[in-house]
């Protein structure tokens, strides 16, 4: 016996929330390491996120972990509205609403110099050195990109050294 196509649109929605429910901490971590200027919020992010991959979740063959699969398509569609923010500099919305963030939200100052670092590396870098302090391991991060395990510890261990160079070039001093 077969399904009815809305029962199984329904377990679609179903295996899709759980697969969010599983993965949001992630999501919101990707989310709010783009620094998008005042035009997009943590949240508003995470709707745009969530659309592209209701989009694409029929198209999960798990040819990757589901976490990487998840992770990728976050980060893709991240990369995509700061392209699209860098274009349209000259926007600017009608009231800020990161009022409701809670001072627990805001990272400290290390953290957003951190940040600041990392956007000013080139987009390949940046993914990478996200990826790898967002805890994924080199393999997960080859799939990820389309590199080779080598590849990929080459790229982070030189964004380091980069970043540590940058951090140091500003009278500070980190340890990476």
């Amino acid at each position: 016996m077969q399904s009815s196509p809305s029962h199984q649109n329904e377990k679609n929605v179903d295996h899709f929330n759980a697969l969010v429910l599983r993965h949001k901490a992630m999501l919101w971590h990707v989310c709010s390491d783009y620094n998008l200027g005042k035009a997009w919020n943590t949240e508003d992010c995470m709707q745009e996120v969530m659309a592209n991959l209701w989009r694409s979740f029929d198209t999960f063959e798990g040819r990757s972990s589901e976490k990487t699969w998840v992770w990728r398509v976050a980060t893709n569609t991240m990369l995509m509205l700061q392209r699209k923010c860098n274009r349209d500099l000259s926007t600017e919305p009608l009231a800020d609403n990161n009022e409701s963030d809670t001072p627990e939200e805001q990272p400290d100052e290390g953290q957003q110099q951190l940040q600041q670092l990392i956007e000013a590396l080139p987009e390949k870098d940046a993914t990478a050195i996200r990826a790898f302090l967002d805890g994924f391991s080199y393999k997960e991060i080859a799939d990820m990109t389309g590199s080779s395990v080598g590849a990929v510890a080459m790229r982070i261990a030189r964004t380091k050294r980069r970043l540590k160079q940058l951090y140091e070039e500003e009278d500070n001093t980190l340890n990476i």
